[in-house]
């Protein structure tokens, strides 16, 4: 049943922040964590896996009246809480009051993932490249096709929201479909865990396709983002350098261990040298020392002697 006059009482933004966090805190106290979606700018998806879920979405008529209002919602905050499992996205949305989303999400049918691992069959290179978006086009055309890829159709996916909203897709429903596209940007292994599928089959297959289909595809792998907008009719956003920012910093610590385990090399075997050099000082026994302060005393004692002989030689002949 809808609102009277088939409006909503209007809250303003401020004022759904505000509830927002009022929520957030209160499930805070009751040790829940939130993960909310946060939109810098008005591009909701910068990646491709982001853009062609928020694509797939827009391409059904059946969903066209209400995903503007959701647009709306998931650029000034309102999805303050989003979680993708194995075939379900819950959600806590600020409108009017705070509402729950759920939304399942059928899994993939068998038949259609294994054709999609077949067809991918050594065209993808790596896990990065995959999460990344990096490949062929030929790939891309088979994840992305409407009848055969990966995305759900209207008929897999079931809504429900809370809110007193009558339709099937509400605007809280329309903004968690949204903000899904927006979370694939820096999780995009939530879509094959969303539709039950192990994203990694399409590697392990990769590995083991000839190297002829491999070299074959090189010539249609995709360098920039210029043929996504082709293909999607979209500005795709750079991939995120996680991985690669990641590695870099790990070949820079090694290089930096490596260099300091030389520097100490070199300082152990400098100082080893310089004690090989050194001559030993030996140190006199207390014994040797008695027995030569006692020969210096016998040789004054015996100096002593002969002056006072000549000088009492020399007083005699004096006397004569």
């Amino acid at each position: 049943m809808g609102w009277y006059g088939g409006f909503a009482p209007y809250v303003s933004v401020a004022e759904r922040k505000r509830k927002a966090a009022k929520e957030v805190a209160k499930l805070k106290k009751k040790g829940e964590v939130c993960h909310p979606i946060v939109i810098e700018g008005r591009t909701i998806a910068n990646t491709f896996w982001g853009k062609a879920w928020c694509k797939n979405l827009e391409s059904y008529s059946d969903y066209s009246n209400r995903l503007p209002r959701g647009r709306t919602y998931v650029r000034n905050g309102s999805v303050i809480d989003l979680k993708v499992k194995e075939g379900e996205i819950t959600a806590l949305v600020s409108g009017s009051s705070i509402y729950k989303v759920k939304i399942a999400i059928t899994k993939v049918v068998t038949d259609k993932w294994n054709k999609i691992v077949n067809e991918c069959s050594g065209k993808i290179d790596s896990l990065i490249e995959l999460l990344q978006g990096k490949f062929s086009k030929a790939v891309m055309q088979i994840i992305t096709d409407p009848n055969k890829g990966l995305f759900p159709h209207p008929k897999e996916i079931k809504l429900s929201c809370s809110c007193p909203d009558w339709a099937d897709m509400c605007k809280h429903v329309a903004a968690v479909l949204y903000g899904v596209g927006a979370r694939l940007d820096t999780k995009p292994e939530e879509l094959f865990m969303l539709r039950q599928a192990d994203h990694v089959e399409l590697i392990a297959q990769a590995g083991t396709a000839s190297l002829t289909q491999a070299s074959s595809d090189q010539s249609d792998r995709i360098l920039d983002g210029s043929d996504l907008s082709t293909l999607f009719g979209i500005d795709m956003g750079e991939a995120p350098q996680k991985e690669v920012n990641i590695e870099k910093g790990k070949l820079k610590k090694k290089r930096v261990a490596k260099k300091s385990s030389k520097i100490v090399k070199t300082k152990s075997i400098r100082q080893s040298k310089t004690k090989a050099t050194k001559k030993p000082i030996k140190k006199k026994s207390s014994a040797k020392v008695k027995s030569s302060k006692k020969s210096k005393v016998m040789a004054k004692q015996t100096k002593a002697k002969r002056t006072r002989k000549k000088a009492d030689q020399k007083s005699k002949r004096v006397n004569k």
